[in-house]
């Protein structure tokens, strides 16, 4: 749905004072939203996520299809609503450079008024995935003047940094053990724990490597080293960790 179909006048449909407050339809069953899992929109109610929503179309990316890059670039804020998503960079000699791999409620792309700067990077899709798209005049109109999701960006923001400081942190300072294990126990954190206490995590060396910035070889070499020592067990495509509080000891090792 196009700009041409926002709510026009003052009063918007997720402003506070237009909040449904009816209990049998605050408790009815609500379709999928896009928005509805994603953190930075936790404090509406269903009825203003819905009418954000209906500005966010969603669209189906395949496997290895490119969502946006260097010379497609595209000012807009994307959110991740199924699937997942790797963030890349290319370096000089050619090699890719994973950033992050982004799951469902992620937030990305280009957009300066909130901050968000993916200038030289690559996302693409990693399995089948559904991406919904806010242009720049939808946030600027829509999220921007929502004092709410504004302190949530801010807030965003300030973790991204926290992020971006510890992981420099691990590449200068930490043996490859210990970042191995320090990124596992990060991506844990949002994939739900078995009845065994068991997590998995579907990722590949080859992916886990790019998030380390080092070798398929050492980081394959690394997790058989972790498995041995009971903390992991590996199968195709993922990993399952069987010890969270020894791969957390094993993180904070220094170099």
């Amino acid at each position: 749905m196009g700009v041409a179909s926002a709510p026009t006048g003052s009063r918007r449909p997720w402003s506070p004072d237009g909040r449904e407050t009816n209990p049998l339809q605050a408790s009815s069953p609500e379709p999928f939203s896009c928005l509805s899992s994603v953190e930075l929109f936790s404090d509406l109610t269903a009825a203003e996520i819905a009418a954000i929503d209906r500005m966010a179309p969603s669209k189906t990316f395949h496997n290895g299809d490119i969502v946006f890059s260097q010379s497609q670039p595209i000012t807009a804020l994307f959110i991740l609503k199924e699937g997942r998503v790797r963030i890349f960079r290319v370096t000089e000699d050619g090699k890719a450079l994973t950033m992050a791999i982004l799951e469902p409620g992620a937030v990305f792309g280009e957009m300066l008024l909130v901050g968000q700067r993916m200038y030289d990077n690559y996302a693409e899709a990693i399995e089948e995935t559904q991406i919904c798209q806010l242009s720049v005049q939808d946030v600027e109109r829509h999220l921007l003047s929502d004092p709410r999701i504004a302190v949530r960006i801010s807030r965003h923001l300030g973790e991204e940094v926290a992020r971006l400081e510890e992981r420099l942190t691990d590449l200068a300072l930490r043996p490859l053990i210990a970042r191995v294990s320090s990124t596992l126990v990060r991506l844990s954190g949002s994939q739900r724990v078995s009845r065994l206490g068991y997590v998995t995590i579907r990722l590949t060396h080859d992916q886990l490597a790019g998030l380390l910035g080092a070798t398929r070889e050492s980081t394959s070499k690394t997790m058989a080293d972790l498995a041995s020592r009971g903390l992991i067990r590996q199968a195709r495509g993922r990993i399952i960790l069987t010890d969270l509080d020894g791969l957390a000891i094993l993180s904070k090792q220094m170099g």
